[in-house]
């Protein structure tokens, strides 16, 4: 089925809207390693139930790698905040769907916002948990990257001080938006207990696939995210 693709600027934020004009979108924040275009798998799915979906390029990625050293939080925030400005002033519904670490992002920068519905795949629930996790199999210690600030590994992964203490200082306390999320059995970088946990505290739906990765991409798990959509897209 052929989708209409409206490609903009949106405050200088590469992004495109999918599907036919409605009164409901659909917000797409990609994670790690993602780009606005892998929104086109949701807007198959969905534009043809009445839905549009907006999806940007965060910075760091997609048409915006060029845009280096901006891909923390005090960088995204602000960006998809004005990004829900433009959804709210263009429908009367918003929901949203996030991967990963734009999942984080995300509850950040919409809480306290009128979303409808959430749609999030292996999100990362608790950034201090997973920075903790990841300096661990580094083999460094929170007392070296006091002293020495930033830290890059030899496999590229970079430790930020900064980015640690605005972790500590910015806990997600507070998301009372109905939630649904899809969980990989075999996530080898976000813990099933610390999903568990976030699902209990805010009241979360939660379906595992147990032969499912961090990132779903094969074929398998692809068809059973597709399914997962189509049970959990809301109205």
């Amino acid at each position: 089925m052929f989708i209409k693709q409206e490609k903009f600027l949106l405050n200088d934020i590469p992004a495109i809207l999918w599907g036919e004009f409605t009164n409901k979108i659909y917000l797409y924040i990609h994670g790690q390693g993602g780009c606005k275009e892998e929104a086109g798998l949701l807007a198959d799915l969905i534009c043809g139930a009445g839905w549009q979906v907006l999806s940007i390029d965060l910075p760091g990625h997609g048409s915006r790698k060029d845009v280096i050293n901006s891909f923390d939080p005090w960088h995204v925030v602000p960006e998809l905040v004005s990004v829900l400005k433009f959804a709210e002033a263009h429908s009367e519904t918003v929901s949203l769907f996030a991967n990963s670490i734009g999942a984080w992002f995300s509850m950040l920068s919409f809480k306290g916002a009128q979303i409808k519905n959430c749609m999030f795949v292996s999100p990362v629930t608790d950034m201090k948990s997973l920075i903790l996790k990841m300096m661990h199999s580094a083999g460094i210690s929170l007392e070296q990257l006091q002293k020495e600030r930033i830290i890059t590994t030899s496999s590229g992964q970079i430790f930020s001080l900064d980015y640690w203490n605005y972790v500590l200082k910015n806990p997600v306390t507070d998301w009372n938006v109905p939630t649904k999320i899809l969980y990989g059995g075999k996530d080898n970088l976000i813990d099933r207990c610390v999903i568990e946990k976030f699902c209990k505290k805010f009241n979360c739906s939660l379906t595992v696939m147990e032969n499912g990765e961090h990132w779903f991409h094969t074929e398998e798990q692809l068809d059973f995210t597709c399914n997962w959509i189509k049970r959990n897209i809301g109205k």
